[in-house]
Protein backbone atom coordinates (compact mmCIF):
# COMPACT_ATOMS: atom_id res chain seq x y z
CA UNK A 1 0.00 0.00 0.00
CA UNK A 2 2.83 2.58 0.73
CA UNK A 3 4.62 1.80 -2.63
CA UNK A 4 1.22 2.03 -4.64
CA UNK A 5 0.71 6.12 -2.57
CA UNK A 6 4.44 7.01 -3.21
CA UNK A 7 3.78 5.73 -6.99
CA UNK A 8 0.66 7.68 -7.53
CA UNK A 9 2.40 11.04 -5.83
CA UNK A 10 4.64 10.48 -8.63
CA UNK A 11 3.41 9.59 -11.46
CA UNK A 12 1.09 13.14 -10.84
CA UNK A 13 4.36 14.71 -10.79
CA UNK A 14 5.09 13.03 -14.39
CA UNK A 15 1.98 14.20 -15.20
CA UNK A 16 3.05 17.84 -14.60
CA UNK A 17 6.32 17.80 -15.97
CA UNK A 18 4.30 16.19 -19.37
CA UNK A 19 1.90 19.40 -19.99
CA UNK A 20 -1.43 17.69 -18.33
CA UNK A 21 -1.55 19.82 -15.61
CA UNK A 22 -1.19 23.59 -16.39
CA UNK A 23 0.49 25.27 -13.09
CA UNK A 24 1.83 23.55 -10.41
CA UNK A 25 1.93 25.13 -6.91
CA UNK A 26 5.50 24.30 -4.73
CA UNK A 27 5.77 24.20 -0.95
CA UNK A 28 9.21 23.77 0.27
CA UNK A 29 10.55 23.98 3.52
CA UNK A 30 13.87 23.57 5.10
CA UNK A 31 14.49 22.42 9.03
CA UNK A 32 17.85 22.95 11.21
CA UNK A 33 17.50 20.80 14.47
CA UNK A 34 17.73 22.31 17.86
CA UNK A 35 20.09 19.12 18.59
CA UNK A 36 21.17 17.31 15.78
CA UNK A 37 21.43 13.79 16.59
CA UNK A 38 20.51 10.45 15.47
CA UNK A 39 16.77 9.97 17.68
CA UNK A 40 16.10 13.70 16.68
CA UNK A 41 16.57 12.74 13.11
CA UNK A 42 14.56 9.83 12.72
CA UNK A 43 11.88 11.42 14.58
CA UNK A 44 11.97 14.05 11.82
CA UNK A 45 12.31 12.05 8.85
CA UNK A 46 9.04 9.89 10.03
CA UNK A 47 7.19 12.43 10.70
CA UNK A 48 7.65 14.49 7.50
CA UNK A 49 7.18 11.10 5.58
CA UNK A 50 3.61 10.03 7.20
CA UNK A 51 2.79 13.29 5.19
CA UNK A 52 2.76 10.37 1.96
CA UNK A 53 -0.06 8.75 3.42
CA UNK A 54 -3.81 10.34 3.07
CA UNK A 55 -3.45 13.88 1.88
CA UNK A 56 -5.51 14.22 -1.25
CA UNK A 57 -4.13 17.26 -2.42
CA UNK A 58 -0.42 16.24 -2.25
CA UNK A 59 1.11 15.30 -5.88
CA UNK A 60 4.26 14.93 -5.00
CA UNK A 61 6.38 15.01 -1.80
CA UNK A 62 10.52 14.49 -1.13
CA UNK A 63 11.94 14.24 2.02
CA UNK A 64 15.74 14.92 2.01
CA UNK A 65 18.79 15.64 4.47
CA UNK A 66 21.86 17.62 4.08
CA UNK A 67 25.51 15.57 3.45
CA UNK A 68 27.41 18.46 3.20
CA UNK A 69 26.97 20.01 6.93
CA UNK A 70 28.14 23.25 6.90
CA UNK A 71 27.70 25.53 9.01
CA UNK A 72 25.08 27.98 7.05
CA UNK A 73 22.97 24.28 5.94
CA UNK A 74 19.80 23.42 7.10
CA UNK A 75 19.40 19.29 8.46
CA UNK A 76 16.21 18.76 6.56
CA UNK A 77 14.13 19.61 3.43
CA UNK A 78 10.84 18.91 2.39
CA UNK A 79 9.24 19.30 -1.21
CA UNK A 80 5.91 19.16 -1.66
CA UNK A 81 3.52 19.90 -5.06
CA UNK A 82 -0.03 21.09 -5.13
CA UNK A 83 -2.25 21.32 -8.43
CA UNK A 84 -2.91 24.65 -7.11
CA UNK A 85 -3.64 27.24 -3.64
CA UNK A 86 -6.39 25.35 -2.64
CA UNK A 87 -4.53 22.08 -2.33
CA UNK A 88 -2.06 23.88 -0.73
CA UNK A 89 -4.74 25.31 1.83
CA UNK A 90 -6.14 22.11 2.43
CA UNK A 91 -2.43 20.71 3.38
CA UNK A 92 -2.06 23.41 5.53
CA UNK A 93 -4.94 22.44 7.44
CA UNK A 94 -5.40 18.84 7.03
CA UNK A 95 -5.49 16.61 10.26
CA UNK A 96 -2.86 14.51 8.94
CA UNK A 97 -0.64 18.24 8.92
CA UNK A 98 -0.77 19.27 12.19
CA UNK A 99 0.59 16.50 14.67
CA UNK A 100 3.87 16.83 12.00
CA UNK A 101 3.78 20.78 12.81
CA UNK A 102 4.07 20.23 16.48
CA UNK A 103 6.78 17.25 16.39
CA UNK A 104 8.71 19.56 14.05
CA UNK A 105 8.50 23.06 15.80
CA UNK A 106 9.73 20.56 19.17
CA UNK A 107 12.79 19.35 17.36
CA UNK A 108 13.76 22.59 15.49
CA UNK A 109 15.46 25.62 16.01
CA UNK A 110 14.44 27.06 13.11
CA UNK A 111 12.69 26.61 9.69
CA UNK A 112 12.48 28.69 6.69
CA UNK A 113 9.53 27.89 3.36
CA UNK A 114 9.16 29.32 0.02
CA UNK A 115 5.81 28.91 -1.93
CA UNK A 116 5.71 29.57 -5.26
CA UNK A 117 4.12 28.92 -8.56
CA UNK A 118 5.68 26.89 -11.52
CA UNK A 119 4.52 27.38 -14.93
CA UNK A 120 4.98 24.37 -17.80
Amino acid sequence: MKGENQSAILLDHQHFTQGIYSNMIKHIVMFKLATKNQENMEKAINSLNSLKIGIETLRFIEVGTDYYGSERSYDIILVTHFDNNEGLETYRHHKNHIPVIKTMRELCSSSISVDYEQKP
